[in-house]
């Protein structure tokens, strides 16, 4: 059931948000920036599957960007284990892995309910008003039924809580921990209801933090993770 449709829709709901990144006015991500956007979205929905093999001067050709960009996004994708770079042998993307799941939701549990309320307690004005924006926008992916959209804004959406959370320790391992569970959460999709109840759930969370909830967003971080790892055990021989 997935349904990758193209990117000339994003620009029209993500271009109208200032990048949460972006220092003093400038909205432009850098080129590193970039590719490991790319990359990382690549990966996460399989374009670069688990076990390929690659090469920055391949990658930069494909993406048209230079190879030190490309580098140095792979470190960083490669501290995400999302790939493994192998001196003098070139670049792997690394296979999806249950065992490593299990692990990344355990931290995630307890470092997703901290970013959530702490963004819930300390977000900013113009903050929620971008938070309700990306509701709306993760409500019209679900719709649609486009789970490329929907990844797209749920990386944005970690982007922003992360911002807001003003915990930037908790809020960069957490990222670090989202990518190798989205691409998990990806590979094991096979219907349109684990796709539903994924999107309600985190709907929920986003809601409660732009409400200014602490205690909902507490709790609805909870039952995310509670899902995926149901999720995840789904995923085991004899389940």
């Amino acid at each position: 059931m997935k349904r990758l449709t193209g990117s000339g829709g994003t620009e029209s709901v993500h271009g109208a948000l200032s990048d949460p990144k972006a220092d003093n006015g400038a909205n432009s991500p850098t080129l590193t920036q970039e590719a490991y956007e790319r990359l990382e979205e690549m990966i996460i929905t399989l374009e670069l599957a688990p076990g390929e093999a690659v090469s920055e001067a391949i990658l930069s050709k494909r993406l048209g960007i230079g190879t030190t960009p490309i580098r140095e996004a792979l470190h960083r994708l490669a501290r995400q284990y999302l790939v493994q770079i192998i001196p003098r042998r070139g670049v792997v993307i690394t296979s999806v892995d249950v065992r490593l799941q299990f692990e990344v939701l355990e931290a995630r549990r307890e470092l997703d309910r901290l970013v959530s309320r702490g963004a819930a307690q300390r977000a900013s004005p113009a903050e929620r008003q971008v938070l309700a924006k990306l509701i709306v926008a993760t409500e019209a992916a679900m719709q649609a039924n486009d789970i490329k959209e929907f990844l797209r804004t749920d990386a944005e959406l970690n982007e922003w809580l992360a911002k807001a959370a003003r915990n930037s320790v908790a809020s960069d391992i957490s990222a670090m921990l989202h990518a190798v569970s989205r691409r998990f959460w990806f590979y094991h999709l096979s219907d349109d209801q684990q796709f539903t109840r994924t999107a309600m759930l985190h709907l929920a969370i986003v809601k409660a933090i732009a409400s200014g909830d602490t205690a909902a967003a507490a709790a609805a971080s909870d039952q995310l993770i509670d899902y995926l790892v149901e999720f995840a055990n789904a995923t085991l021989p004899g389940a």
